[in-house]
């Protein structure tokens, strides 16, 4: 983070938050401060809202880490937060070279915490913008994105630094949100998020956008659909991919093509 001073909730409750969602060269100064406010209460917050549904997702997502990652690796996790997915990677290959990023400090501390001793010369996370990544081409044989390109302001470009750092062959895995295709299904969905993002939001910061906002980012964001059109069009062959809540999640595998 730059060295001005953290807006606070009630600051960041008064931004207009459709004009900086729609907005690729704002977005970025909601989002990173919202993160760094978020942090201490993040895992209970990923945990409650979606019922504990989260930690199916992410388990489905490490077996087809699993499935795919050698012996010997280099893993990067974008948009690292706490670094659980940092963290499974690595225990999941113990001859593996793991790498989180994410731009908020606040998130990098508490994925270095997590991080047992024994592990520090391999597990390393970092501060920085996963859309430009301090990573040589071709370097990185996967890449975990949980949680991470809907919050980004332009996901097309983002995928085209991933797959910059990505090897020939090399996996992009990924959850996220996505806009549901069903209409009546699309408004109940975002419905809830809103109105139970909006109320955690007061109760724990008095600002009920540092959650709601995920709402607001779905209603912005593209269908699973249009995801895999973006990953066939940036390169990427779509190996493999998993829908929840009627669209509302996804997982995606996607491999690197050559050209």
């Amino acid at each position: 983070m730059p060295d001005t001073p953290l807006p606070s909730p009630r600051q960041l409750e008064a931004l207009d938050l459709d004009a900086h969602l729609g907005d690729p060269w704002r977005k970025q100064a909601f989002v990173t401060p919202m993160f760094e406010h978020i942090a201490p209460r993040y895992d209970a917050f990923t945990r409650l809202f979606s019922l504990g549904m989260d930690a199916r997702w992410k388990s489905e997502l490490m077996r087809w880490f699993s499935a795919h990652a050698g012996a010997r690796c280099d893993v990067l996790d974008v948009a690292c937060g706490t670094g659980d997915l940092a963290v499974a990677a690595a225990s999941a290959r113990p001859g593996a070279q793991v790498r989180g990023v994410d731009a908020a400090g606040a998130m990098i501390a508490r994925a270095v915490a997590r991080v047992h001793a024994s592990d520090l010369q391999r597990v390393r996370f970092e501060q920085g913008d996963l859309t430009r990544l301090s990573l040589p081409d071709a370097s990185v044989d996967v890449v975990l994105a949980g949680y991470a390109l809907r919050n980004v302001p332009d996901h097309v470009a983002a995928l085209a630094e991933l797959r910059r750092v990505l090897r020939p062959g090399g996996s992009l895995l990924t959850l996220d949100f996505y806009r549901p295709p069903f209409a009546p299904w699309r408004a109940l969905f975002l419905s809830y998020l809103q109105l139970a993002g909006g109320s955690v939001g007061w109760w724990w910061h008095r600002a009920p956008v540092i959650y709601s906002y995920i709402a607001h980012s779905i209603r912005r964001y593209v269908s699973a659909d249009e995801f895999s059109r973006a990953l066939a069009e940036g390169g990427f062959t779509v190996a493999q991919r998993r829908d929840y809540l009627l669209g509302g999640i996804a997982l995606h595998h996607a491999k690197r093509r050559d050209a």
